[in-house]
């Protein structure tokens, strides 16, 4: 066989393997047209560089949907994700942006609804035996009433965008356990919010399979970097008080970004 003619046959060739290990996908993902959901960790609250627009939902530029659309110039990108979200507020303000020609969708939901901010503000201002037993209440409501909200806010991302991937990402482990933190949560405070967190991971990530969307975990990319480890991505107790216990812009781009683009 001449080299002329064994050109094309190489050439289809690796093409064909580029495909099949994923590395041809940016060039599928500039056909996007992507719609970011979803809660704080989706907006980026803690990550600074807000728009103006986004005003309380606290929209950054440096929030992984729009690392992620910077560099794969999807055909569309609508970024509706608002800090403080709940299953109900996405569902009832954010669903708007979705259509039939929606192609990738990521949203993270669920730590509102359960009211973990409140039960990490118990644990950091009242005793170790409120911070438990306020950890237990929403493991409760976690585990009773949290699946059915889900169910709802799923079907009605794929009623709304039938053709859509839909990627739900999960939310990072706070504390280090045995960390060198001197101050701030008990190492038994420490464990049951970490404990509640992968609680609350394994729900979402149940629910999302039984929905047919994709589930991306961001437990891995976080480790190491949580609260107390001496390099942390997240914020501890800090000032602006929304800021605590979110993701700085490096747990947003070395984080979540890759959780997402993983799954994508």
């Amino acid at each position: 066989m001449s080299t002329r003619s064994l050109g094309p046959t190489v050439a289809t060739l690796v093409l064909g393997v580029a495909t099949v290990l994923g590395l041809a996908h940016p060039a599928a993902a500039a056909g996007h047209h992507y719609v970011a959901l979803g809660d704080s960790c989706s907006s980026g609250m803690g990550a600074g560089s807000y728009t103006s627009e986004s005003g309380d939902c606290k929209r950054s530029t440096a929030a992984y949907p729009q690392l992620w659309s910077n560099a794969n110039a999807p055909a569309s990108f609508r970024f509706v994700a608002c800090s403080g979200a709940t299953t109900t507020s996405v569902a009832s303000s954010q669903l708007g942006a979705l259509s039939s020609t929606t192609t990738l969708v990521s949203v993270t939901a669920g730590g509102n609804d359960i009211g973990f901010a409140d039960v990490m503000q118990t644990c950091v201002l009242q005793s170790e035996a409120t911070c438990v037993s306020a950890v237990n209440s929403a493991v409760s409501q976690m585990r009773n009433s949290l699946p059915g909200r889900l169910d709802s806010l799923y079907s009605a991302i794929r009623s709304r965008a039938p053709q859509a991937r839909v990627v739900v990402l999960g939310y990072p482990r706070f504390c280090k356990l045995s960390g060198n933190c001197v101050v701030g949560l008990s190492e038994t405070e420490r464990s049951a919010t970490n404990s509640a967190g992968d609680t609350l991971n394994g729900v979402i990530a149940k629910r999302a399979a039984d929905a047919g969307f994709a589930w991306s975990g961001v437990v891995d990319e976080f480790t190491g970097h949580e609260i107390c480890s001496g390099d942390a991505w997240l914020h501890s107790v800090t000032i602006p008080i929304g800021n605590s216990y979110h993701p700085k812009a490096v747990g947003q781009s070395s984080g979540y970004l890759p959780a997402f683009r993983s799954a994508v």
